[in-house]
């Protein structure tokens, strides 16, 4: 097959790149730092929401949209969250002809304006916990920008949540982290990901803690997944998020947020792809199975559209590629770019053997199957490399930690890939010191991998690494 991409040996961001373009998933946008989605990245954004909006409902939260523009008092009465966002604001100062009484943000998260609704909707203890969920567009002035890794405006979902004190706060974020996010994440992107706590200075401005999900890319970097935060009571006192308790006390609500982006789609490119473009798991391909005529002949558009079907009752997601004035191999090439799973190719000569030849992208083996077994054969072969890849992810990042003792050993460690070293032995000054050579401290864990309750617990690990 000829070479259509830039070898990921050879240059990692340019075969990023490349893949993107080669693939159809996106263009760059007429303004920099903005993104067209493309059909074919489109689809598979659309599956991630599907399987994302799935798992938020189950945990009890509810979709709601609020206003793109948000009042630019409204950030600022969260001196911190102000702060932390400033250098990233869009700020409408004209509208209509007119210089605007209050300039009016772009938003580039929604804690504010959330904040006061929450306010107006919250009376009693009986109205907690108050769990929202939105999808929208996000806009943060990107200086560096990169497609779907960094974007002036990108896709996201983000949950907002008031509760009644700080256990059932904290319960949530954690439930929302480890049975929403980190599933889908394994489950559906085959994506080893490591759960762990943000250190003070990393965390989300206003935020009191910071959880994240960190997965580990094709060239040893890592990347943010996604995020979950506790707020305290920080913002329902800056937007007076209170009610009455069951005592008859006024007190403040607890809040959290958190949220995935359209980053999830730069993470499962960088994490699964190869020289041949990306490889998609199963679970998440919005096409897992394309049957494909290879050259028209008696009975083969037929015969094809008998395994389409065959394979649509079968619960597959299936689509007949019968266009033979098209050269195949073109359109196998453009099979392979865009990560199908499975090619299943039917000609003339495989007809009149009974046979069908299965062409599986994940672990690139093809192979002649009998027509009366490739649906078995094709519905097998799918759920093993979806177990494949999350395997390959795994063994990847493994080969590429080393347990390291001192600040040195880490930030030598984490020019190839990640260094786990204990945090005891970093600190503040010592993050500091790493972030100055361009590397991290992606999140601390206990020994045991799990997540911490405070950044004070003795024997914490951190991991450090360069990141995107």
């Amino acid at each position: 097959m000829a070479r259509v991409l830039t070898p990921r040996a050879e240059d990692f961001p340019r075969w990023y790149q490349d893949l993107i373009a080669k693939a159809r998933m996106a263009d760059n946008g007429p303004v920099r730092g903005t993104m067209v989605i493309r059909p074919a990245g489109y689809a598979i954004w659309e599956r991630m929401q599907s399987e994302m909006d799935d798992r938020i409902k189950e945990a009890g939260a509810e979709n709601a949209y609020f206003p793109l523009f948000i009042p630019e008092s409204y950030l600022r009465r969260e001196a911190e969250h102000v702060e932390g966002f400033s250098p990233e604001l869009a700020v409408v100062t004209h509208a209509g002809g007119k210089q605007l009484a209050e300039p009016l943000v772009v938003r580039p998260t929604s804690e504010t304006v959330i904040g006061e609704f929450m306010a107006k909707w919250v009376d009693s203890y009986r109205d907690l916990p108050l769990l929202l969920n939105q999808w929208a567009n996000i806009v943060r002035w990107e200086l560096r920008p990169r497609t779907f890794l960094r974007t002036t405006e990108f896709l996201w979902q983000e949950g907002h949540t008031a509760h009644a004190s700080e256990e059932n706060a904290r319960a949530y974020a954690r439930e929302i982290h480890k049975d929403v996010y980190e599933n889908f994440m394994v489950e559906i992107l085959a994506m080893p990901v490591v759960p762990g706590r943000k250190t003070k200075g990393e965390r989300f401005a206003g935020a009191t803690n910071t959880m994240t999900l960190e997965g580990m890319m094709g060239d040893g970097k890592a990347l943010q997944m996604g995020t979950s935060h506790e707020l305290g009571q920080n913002f329902a006192k800056a937007f007076d998020i209170s009610f009455t308790s069951a005592a008859g006390t006024v007190e403040h609500a607890w809040t959290t947020s958190w949220g995935t982006s359209t980053r999830m789609m730069g993470g499962l490119i960088m994490t699964h792809g190869d020289d041949n473009g990306l490889r998609l798991p199963p679970r998440l391909a919005p096409t897992q199975v394309q049957v494909m005529v290879v050259k028209a002949g008696e009975g083969v558009v037929e015969a094809a559209a008998k395994l389409r079907d065959e394979l649509k009752s079968a619960g597959v997601r299936v689509k007949l590629d019968d266009r033979a004035d098209i050269p195949f191999g073109r359109r196998a090439v453009d099979a392979e770019l865009q990560g199908i799973p499975i090619r299943i190719e039917v000609g003339p000569r495989d007809l009149g053997a009974g046979n069908a030849v299965v062409a599986r992208r994940i672990d690139g083996t093809k192979s002649p199957v009998a027509l009366g077994e490739v649906v078995a054969d094709v519905t097998a072969a799918l759920k093993a490399d979806q177990q494949r890849l999350y395997d390959d992810a795994l063994a990847f990042r493994e080969e590429h930690t080393v347990e390291v003792k001192t600040l040195g050993e880490a930030l030598e460690a984490s020019q190839t890939g990640w260094a786990r070293v204990p945090w005891s032995a970093i600190g503040e000054q010592g993050e500091k010191e790493a972030n100055g050579k361009a590397v991290t401290v992606r999140c601390l864990i206990r020994e045991d991998g799990s997540m911490p309750d405070s950044d004070d617990e003795p024997g914490l690990i951190a991991i450090l690494g360069r990141s995107y």
